[in-house]
């Protein structure tokens, strides 16, 4: 009988991600730890993939905070502050803090994908598509 002191543990191997979960044009994301695949109630976890040279579409994630872990890669995160464009360039070992309802997208500027790992304080992978709110900065 489980109850708030023995529930549990879940083991999730990488091979057993699912990618049944809110997309973002640009990027793939699989779905670890939720309310649909353990029955959390507070969480999302879940592993994102942007191929090289690709930029997502700009989106945010609701009325959730989350939290990105780069695995591997050096993807940029773009947001805007004011008409401001402000880009934080990543590397391996780096966390990013997203709050809620913070419109941003990923590029990857690199030759190789870029792979971070995401928490959501939601058992949902909460992903709200936006139209284009800002062109991205032409560098070439």
């Amino acid at each position: 009988m489980a109850d708030d002191w023995h529930g549990e543990l879940r083991h999730i191997r990488g091979t057993q991600l699912t990618g049944d979960t809110g997309q973002t044009m640009g990027m793939t994301r699989l779905e670890a730890i939720s309310g649909k695949t353990v029955g959390s109630s507070k969480l999302w976890t879940g592993k994102t993939l942007v191929a090289p040279d690709t930029n997502s579409g700009d989106h945010h994630h609701g009325d959730t905070e989350t939290s990105i872990y780069v695995v591997s890669g050096n993807p940029v995160f773009v947001f805007a502050d004011g008409d401001t464009e402000v880009r934080l360039e990543t590397e391996p070992g780096d966390f990013v803090f997203v709050p809620p309802y913070a419109p941003h997208r990923e590029e990857n500027p690199g030759d190789t994908e870029a792979v971070v790992v995401i928490s959501r304080s939601s058992q949902e992978g909460v992903v709200v598509n936006l139209p284009s709110l800002w062109s991205p900065v032409d560098r070439s």
